[in-house]
């Protein structure tokens, strides 16, 4: 798959709309794909994310590990399991920019693997359009 890129405008600074998407524990307040995202340690997080696909839902569990920090400005977030298996990459990337009217994100999520087959590439796009009123809601609150 592709990777998926969505772009959002926020009428706030880029430190707010950056604090929102640089801790993968904020997710859930924001983006319903994010169903739990508990710390692990200062850089990874168990993640529990879940999505409907027609009449089926489905949900997975993975490590998440921060491996890219540009305070205030990007951020990437790498699946990095610890069992020694060999498992398929979820990636999520997030950058905060400055705009005339407050900020703006560019969000990119990448998975390689066969979870929900040729479908991911929809469930992300809209999970994170709908996720765009919360999101802007949660950075103008501060």
């Amino acid at each position: 798959m592709k990777p998926v890129q969505v772009n959002l405008e926020a009428p706030c600074p880029v430190e707010q709309l950056f604090a929102c998407v640089d801790d993968l524990a904020r997710y859930p307040a924001w983006l319903e794909l994010v169903q739990r995202a508990e710390p692990e340690g200062a850089e990874a997080w168990s993640v529990v994310l879940a999505a409907r696909l027609g009449p089926l839902r489905r949900s997975k569990r993975l490590r998440m590990v921060r491996t890219v920090f540009e305070a205030g400005h990007y951020v990437r977030f790498e699946r990095r399991e610890l069992d020694g298996r060999a498992h398929a990459a979820w990636v999520l990337e997030a950058e905060v920019l400055p705009t005339t009217g407050g900020s703006e994100l560019s969000m990119t999520m990448g998975y390689d693997g066969q979870w929900w087959g040729p479908l991911i590439e929809r469930v992300l796009v809209e999970q994170i359009e709908s996720a765009r009123p919360r999101l802007v809601a949660l950075a103008a609150s501060g």
